[in-house]
């Protein structure tokens, strides 16, 4: 049984403000971080998020000093008594997430060894650590696979290295930055993600003393140095979270201000909005999502790395798409199993069709390997509460927000995996007058 159950009674219009705070995908990057520098850190905009949880307890675990004053979101980190940690300890506080890999860095810097259990993560894909451990062999690390996960050692301390991508993964550049920072001589990274996390996460270690550029055509150049400094840093706002709201207030006929929305990191978002038949406006403070009121248009998307349509977008975006006259199709090139949530749309009354071709768009890397990474929405279909269940993260904001779209009563079980990534979402559904009730 799943954590978490949630009873929506759906049909009501989205009205009202919430504020989004620092981005998922950068505030524990940032916190492992930390780790690098010989003073203290301050990490503002940071969100009350279970992730946020999870580091700061295996920052802990290693020694790390930390105070986080939730309501001003201001997260303080002392790594100068860096120390070793209990596999058995890593492993029960880490639960599913994958974010310990990337501690393996910095505590081979620190300390010379680090532990890492097996690594979980939301199912949307395949995730393999292989990448991770690559990497870090080319630094120079041993890799020695254990019972209980997977110890690594430096015995001849990380040297620069060139790493080639075969594909712009997030989770690989961080790893990268984080170990090449300190590593001695040149590291060149090729076909680099470039998000604006990623580009945040930049910014975090130059502060700290780092040397880092990066190139037009996703090569990042880092020269190692001998020590690192802690930072004062405010993290970007979380871009996917602002985008769901705005699909949110689409899919119920609302009209959500999303306070601490940045124009700058949405731009494609937003012009997929404004294409669907979305309002939105821009201040200087946030910006306002509206539905106009009329028919919502069809349209054909395709997912990619950055600037490319996030596919973190993807599916609140399906939801309204349900809502919009005629055919609407949407490729997914970044993750392969990513319209497993669909199946709980098409129960609601939605009519989704996944498809294992290339539609809509170019030929992507998952063409030819027998996965469904294609849909087709059409439009307008009526949506009715049902029972679902949530399988990850954004999935689970999806069936979310279709449940608010929906006529009649839902009830959405394991929403506790929307605390990974959405603060307060109970009382910002609260703020925009929607009618749910926590049941477990």
């Amino acid at each position: 049984m799943v954590d978490g159950l949630l009873q929506v009674q759906g049909g009501r219009p989205l009205r009202g403000e919430i504020t989004v705070r620092g981005a998922k995908n950068l505030v524990p990057k940032a916190m492992v971080a930390a780790l690098l520098g010989r003073t203290p850190s301050v990490l503002r905009n940071v969100p009350l998020i279970r992730d946020v949880d999870v580091v700061s307890g295996l920052l802990s675990l290693h020694g790390v000093s930390i105070d986080y004053d939730q309501t001003e979101g201001i997260l303080s980190l002392d790594s100068s008594s860096v120390e070793s940690a209990h596999m058995a300890d890593i492993d029960a506080h880490a639960g599913s997430s994958r974010i310990p890999i990337l501690l393996c860095g910095p505590l081979l810097h620190r300390l010379g060894e680090a532990f890492i259990p097996d690594l979980g993560g939301c199912r949307i894909g395949d995730r393999p650590i292989n990448y991770h451990l690559s990497i870090l062999r080319s630094f120079g690390a041993v890799v020695d696979k254990q019972a209980m996960g997977i110890r690594l050692t430096a015995p001849h301390g990380l040297h620069g290295t060139v790493i080639d991508l075969p594909y712009p993964s997030v989770g690989a550049t961080e790893q990268t930055l984080l170990t090449a920072v300190r590593a001695e001589g040149l590291t060149e990274l090729r076909g680099a993600a470039i998000e604006p996390e990623i580009m945040d996460l930049v910014d975090v270690l130059q502060k700290m003393g780092a040397i880092i550029s990066v190139d037009t055509d996703r090569t990042i150049h880092i020269e190692g140095v001998d020590e690192l400094v802690g930072y004062t840093h405010t993290a970007l706002p979380d871009r996917i979270e602002a985008a769901s709201w705005a699909s949110a207030a689409l899919a119920t006929h609302g009209d959500v201000f999303v306070r601490g929305a940045h124009q700058s990191d949405m731009t494609t978002f937003l012009n997929v909005y404004r294409k669907v038949g979305g309002a939105f406006d821009v201040r200087d403070d946030g910006i306002r999502f509206w539905h106009p009121g009329g028919d919502l248009k069809s349209l054909v998307v395709e997912t990619n790395v950055h600037p490319g349509f996030m596919t973190d977008w993807q599916q609140p975006l399906v939801v309204a798409l349900t809502q919009a006259d005629g055919l609407s199709i949407v490729h997914e090139t970044v993750y392969e199993n990513r319209f497993g949530f669909t199946s709980a749309l098409r129960k609601m009354g939605a009519t989704i069709q996944v498809y294992r071709e290339c539609l809509g768009g170019s030929a992507c890397r998952f063409g030819q390997r027998n996965f469904y990474h294609s849909a087709v929405i059409s439009g307008p279909s009526p949506l009715r509460g049902a029972d679902i269940e949530v399988p990850d993260l954004r999935g689970g904001f999806s069936h979310l927000i279709a449940a608010l779209a929906a006529e009649g009563t839902s009830r959405v079980e394991g929403i506790n995996l929307i605390d990974r990534g959405y603060e307060h979402f109970m009382s910002k559904l609260a703020a925009l007058d929607a009618d749910v009730t926590r049941l477990a």
